[in-house]
């Protein structure tokens, strides 16, 4: 039988573990998952292969927890220094480097494992993807631009669901895809002006700093731009009017995230980044009604 030591030296790492992966704050599989469903939806017309759905959402929840564990990894130095990190696993000692890097390899394999499952052509993309998800942590060193790599990176969901799905990448799937990646560099802009005064002492480089007093102004272009996509996107797949109805619910979530950003408070930057989780809904919701009430 196990001991009771051991079960609770289980169980401890177990979930030390869970929060190095963040999958006690799932808004971040949130955010990557509904360019995944956009993709999909529009990819199968409304009818998504069962197995290619399962994976490609048990993919992106294990890519995002893999890649918060490699961010935290490569983070292992300056998270002490900085007040919203410093409680993370690592930075307090709770989990060695040597096993945040255990945790990320088991979850990369086993992504790459469900990715097995589908089509040749999404496996060679999945080496991509695999590569740009555990890079991007290392890029706030060398780029301004370390939240458009984020996009980059993670918005990679949207031509692997295409490919899974039809064997192929349309030009609808890349106009999506940048959208995507323009959308991560919004949000994660957001985010990094929660940490920009840490940053900007410990010499972490991000879009929050680089934009400087041009932030929001920035930001609403971006904003504009992505809406402007998405309803290319809407064009070339002949969507109707409750998708279009689910870019509108979008749009006035973006003027609201800029009326919440409007003097850079702390609290309210890192609301605007959570409600972008509303923003993919309603797109998603939008697509789902376009193509169930047809």
């Amino acid at each position: 039988m196990v001991s009771v030591a051991l079960k609770d030296r289980i169980i401890d790492r177990l979930t030390q573990y869970g929060v190095l992966a963040r999958l006690n704050k799932p808004i971040g599989i949130l955010i990557l998952l509904w360019p995944a469903l956009w993709a999909l939806w529009v990819a199968s017309d409304g009818k998504p292969d069962l197995l290619v759905l399962t994976v490609i959402c048990l993919g992106v929840i294990l890519m995002r927890s893999a890649g918060c564990v490699i961010n935290d990894y490569a983070d292992r130095d300056f998270d002490p220094h900085v007040e919203r990190t410093k409680q993370r696993p690592i930075a307090a000692g709770k989990v060695t480097p040597k096993e945040a890097l255990i945790v990320f390899v088991a979850m990369c394999l086993c992504a790459f494992a469900l990715v097995l499952l589908l089509n040749i052509y999404t496996i060679l993309l999945s080496f991509v993807a695999a590569f740009l998800a555990a890079s991007y942590p290392f890029m706030k060193r060398y780029t301004q631009l370390p939240q458009a790599y984020l996009g980059i990176a993670f918005g990679f969901a949207v031509p692997m669901a295409f490919s899974a799905q039809t064997n192929s990448i349309p030009a609808i799937a890349w106009v999506m895809y940048l959208a995507v990646v323009l959308w991560a560099l919004v949000y994660d802009t957001m985010y990094a002006m929660v940490d920009k005064d840490d940053d900007l002492k410990i010499g972490i480089k991000s879009t929050a700093i680089l934009f400087g007093d041009y932030d929001r102004h920035i930001m609403a272009v971006l904003q504009l731009i992505i809406l402007g996509l998405l309803i290319s996107v809407g064009h070339m797949a002949q969507l109707g009017a409750f998708y279009y109805s689910g870019l509108l619910v979008a749009a006035g979530l973006s003027v609201y995230q800029q009326q919440l950003i409007l003097h850079r408070e702390k609290a309210l930057c890192f609301k605007a980044f959570l409600n972008n989780n509303w923003f993919g809904m309603a797109i998603f919701v939008g697509l789902l009604l376009d193509y169930l009430l047809r």
